[in-house]
C-alpha cells in the first residue's frame, strides 16, 4: 500500500459522521426516548438502523434464508433449541456489558437476554415453525433495566411464527420434544466438544431469568431424545458470508485499522502499553464499535516474544517495536489485526530486515487466499513454515537438522490463520483440512519471535514481530478487509511519524 492511497483511505473525526451507512433517514427529532424496544430498530435509533434492516446493516429476510438454510438441511422432525446468553456479573449486583450468544444472534438478530428459540421442521410451506421466547414488557423491571420489546412486536419484527413469555418455555419445549425425532441444542462454542458425553444439566447453566428453575425442570426431566450439537450444524453457514456480512465485517476491519494508524501516531516513548490500549479502544467507539473483540495484545520490546500479552503494564522506550493486536465488534461482527512498529518511528536495519522477512511471507500467503488455490488453512500454515525457513536463512538463521525444530517449537509456535465472523475464532466446529471457498473469511498471521538464545543471530535477539489481517477468499482473487491499517515500512513509518495527515484522535 502506497502512502497517498492510505491517506485518502484514512478519515478525520470531522468527516466520521459523513461515512457511508450513517446518513440519517428520518430526524432524529421525531424519536421518542426512551424507545419501545430491547434494542435499537429503524424506528427508535433510525441513526444506527437503516430502514428495513433488522439489525445494523442486515435485513430481516436474512435472518429468515439462515433459518431456512438450516432447517432444510435437517432431517424431518427435527426441533432446534437456541437459548439467549446469560447475563454475566462482574461482582455482586455489577453486571458486564451484555453480549448475546453468537448462534442466537445468527438465527434471530434478537438482543435481548432472557430469551430462547424453538424452531420445529414441519410440512408447511416455509418448512419449520418458529417460536420466540423473550421476557416481554414488564414496566416495574423497565424502570431498573431499560425498555423490552412486546409479546407482540417480537413476533412480528423478528418474524416468529408465535411469541410467548419464556416463562412458558418449559411447557413449550416438552411439548415440541414429544413430536422431535432429533434435538439439536445450541451450547457456547466453550462447551461443545464435551456436550455429546455430558448430561443434559449441562445446558442448564447457560439459561438465566425468571423462569429459571421450570426450563431446569423441563430439561432435567425430559431426556429420552436424541441430542445433537447445533453449533456443528450452523459453522458451515456462518462460514460464508453474504454480501451484507461482508460489507460489516469490511467496516470492522476499516475502524480497527484507522485507529491501529493513528495509535501509531499517538505512540511515544515513555508512554504506557495499557495507554495505547485505551487509545485504540476510545478509537474504535468513537467510530460506532460496541466493544473490542479481544483483550488488546499491546507488547512493546521483549514483550512481544509473549504470544498472548495482556498484562499491558510496561512503559515503551526509545527503539524498541511495538506489537499491537488489536480489533473492535461492530454490529456484532469482530475484526483482528496485528501490527509491529517503531516506538521511535523508525525501524532500525535488523528491525527492518526481520520486518521485511516476515511482510514477504506474509503477502505470498494472502495471495493463495482463493477458492480456485485450492488451499486449506494447514496448508497454508505448512508453506508459512517453509517460506518463513527460507527468509531467516537468507538473515543467517541456521536450520540445519538439529535445530529444524526451533522454527515452530520456539520462532513461530502459534498456527497461521483461523476462520472470522460474529465470534473472534469461528474454527472451533470447522476443520483445518476444509479447501477454502469463496465467502469465507480468515485471518493472515505469521510471526517471528527471536529469544535472545546463542543459535539465533544476536542483532535480531528480543524482537517480535506479528503482521495480521482479515483475508476475505474470492474465486479468484482475495481482498484484504483490514488495508486502512499501515503494513508498508515507509505507511508505517510514515503513520509514527506524522508524514500521512492523520491526526491522534
Amino acid at each position: 500500500m502506497v502512502a497517498g492511497l492510505l491517506r485518502r483511505r484514512l478519515l478525520s473525526p470531522q468527516t466520521l459522521h459523513k461515512r457511508p451507512g450513517r446518513v440519517y433517514s428520518r430526524s432524529l427529532a421525531s424519536v421518542t426516548k426512551p424507545g419501545a424496544y430491547g434494542q435499537p430498530l429503524f424506528h427508535s435509533h433510525p441513526h444506527l438502523v437503516k430502514q428495513h434492516d433488522l439489525t445494523p446493516g442486515i435485513k430481516a429476510d436474512e435472518y429468515e434464508q439462515r433459518r431456512k438454510r438450516l432447517m432444510d438441511s435437517l432431517p424431518k422432525n427435527s426441533l432446534v433449541v437456541s437459548v439467549a446468553a446469560p447475563v454475566k456479573m462482574m461482582s455482586n449486583n455489577i453486571f458486564y456489558k451484555y453480549r448475546q450468544n453468537s448462534d442466537f444472534w445468527y438465527l434471530t438478530g434478537f438482543a435481548e437476554p432472557d430469551s430462547a428459540l424453538l424452531l420445529e421442521k414441519d410440512s408447511s410451506p416455509k418448512g419449520y415453525k418458529m417460536t420466540l421466547f423473550c421476557s416481554g414488557k414488564d414496566s416495574a423491571k423497565e424502570r431498573w433495566d431499560g425498555p423490552k420489546t412486546s409479546l407482540a412486536d417480537a413476533a412480528t419484527i423478528f418474524g416468529a411464527d408465535a411469541s410467548e413469555r419464556i416463562a412458558s418455555f418449559a411447557s413449550a419445549f416438552k411439548s415440541a420434544v414429544s413430536r422431535a425425532s432429533t434435538v439439536y441444542i445450541d451450547l457456547p462454542q466453550k462447551d461443545a466438544q464435551s456436550m455429546r458425553q455430558s448430561s443434559t444439566k449441562s445446558f442448564l447453566r447457560y439459561l438465566s431469568g425468571p423462569a429459571r428453575s421450570d426450563i431446569d425442570d423441563a430439561l432435567t426431566n425430559v431426556s429420552n431424545f436424541k441430542r445433537k450439537s447445533l453449533a456443528s450444524e450452523l459453522a458451515p453457514l456462518r462460514a460464508i458470508k453474504s454480501p451484507a456480512e461482508q460489507d460489516l465485517m469490511h467496516e470492522a476491519g476499516t475502524i480497527s485499522g484507522r485507529a491501529h494508524a493513528k495509535t501509531m501516531l499517538f505512540s511515544r516513548p515513555g508512554l504506557s502499553e495499557s495507554a495505547l490500549a485505551a487509545h485504540f479502544e476510545y478509537l474504535c467507539a468513537l467510530q460506532g464499535a460496541q466493544r473490542p473483540a479481544y483483550v488488546p495484545v499491546v507488547a512493546s520490546g521483549p514483550n512481544a516474544l509473549i504470544i498472548h500479552y495482556t498484562d499491558n503494564n510496561h512503559l515503551l522506550q526509545d527503539g524498541e517495536l511495538t506489537l499491537m493486536d488489536a480489533g473492535c465488534e461492530y454490529n456484532g461482527y469482530a475484526s483482528d489485526i496485528t501490527r509491529t512498529f517503531p516506538v521511535s518511528g523508525k525501524f532500525t536495519t535488523a528491525q527492518a530486515e526481520l520486518y521485511s522477512a516476515v511482510l514477504t511471507v506474509q503477502r505470498e500467503l494472502i495471495t493463495d487466499c482463493t477458492e480456485a488455490g485450492g488451499y486449506t488453512l494447514h496448508e497454508l500454515h505448512r508453506k508459512s513454515c517453509s517460506r518463513l525457513r527460507e527468509e531467516l536463512t537468507k538473515l543467517g538463521f541456521n536450520f540445519e537438522s538439529k535445530n529444524d525444530s526451533d522454527l515452530e517449537r520456539v520462532l513461530y509456535p502459534h498456527f497461521l490463520s483461523h476462520p472470522i465472523g460474529i465470534d473472534l475464532h469461528e474454527s472451533f466446529n470447522m476443520s483445518r483440512g476444509n479447501r477454502l471457498k469463496a465467502g469465507m473469511v480468515v485471518t493472515i498471521e505469521p510471526g517471528i519471535y527471536v529469544p535472545p538464545a546463542p543459535q539465533f543471530p544476536k542483532q535480531y535477539h528480543n524482537l517480535g514481530i506479528r503482521i495480521e489481517d482479515e483475508i476475505l477468499v474470492g474465486p479468484n482473487d482475495p481482498v484484504i478487509l483490514t488495508a486502512s491499517a499501515p503494513k508498508e515500512i515507509v505507511d508505517i513509518e510514515g503513520a509514527c511519524q506524522g508524514l500521512l495527515g492523520l491526526e491522534p484522535f
